[in-house]
């Protein structure tokens, strides 16, 4: 198994979107990896856009990104919910810093734009906020995945093979 061993955390929120939480999840899972689901609050159930629920392992505050290899933004409309807690933005301004492999699918760049960190990069998200990423600094690509350095990144539901397997390399080499 490609990815055993590595801990991989996943932010969650509501109305995440379904597809783009589990399939990486389960993905990862069958690489080997452990991965936690990060909520605001610990224990929590979150329902996706389309009624698939996941229960978060850990609250927000408690991740500490040195014990994690990588960190997922899953998107939905869950990331404009989770791009208002200060502690994510600073748990993926460490990953960044740290060069840790960051993945984020479709509207999951909101939260990188808020955490500063795209200025420029190179990477793709769902059109729809396409001007927001390039307002950010990031020069946006349309293409299934778009991988720079340690930032994975991936349009929508029907990219995410291409998404996971450009992800999983990069979590591999890292």
């Amino acid at each position: 198994m490609r990815l055993a061993g590595k801990k991989i955390i996943s932010l969650v929120h509501h109305d995440f979107e379904d597809l783009e939480l589990w399939y990486p999840i389960l993905r990862l899972k069958e690489e080997g990896a452990i991965v936690h689901l990060a909520g605001e609050k610990a224990n929590e159930t979150y329902i996706g856009k389309y009624g698939v629920p996941a229960i978060s392992d850990y609250e927000y505050g408690s991740i500490n990104a040195r014990e994690y290899d990588a960190i997922l933004v899953p998107g939905g409309w869950a990331p404009d919910k989770i791009r208002r807690f200060p502690e994510v933005l600073s748990l993926l301004q460490s990953m960044e810093e740290n060069k840790k492999p960051i993945g984020q699918i479709c509207h999951a760049g909101w939260v990188l734009i808020s955490a500063k960190i795209l200025q420029g990069k190179s990477v793709t998200s769902t059109p729809g906020i396409k001007d927001d990423m390039e307002n950010a600094g990031a020069t946006w690509i349309d293409e299934p995945v778009v991988v720079d350095g340690n930032l994975v990144s991936s349009r929508r539901p029907p990219d995410l093979p291409d998404y996971l397997r450009e992800l999983i390399n990069v979590i591999e080499k890292g």
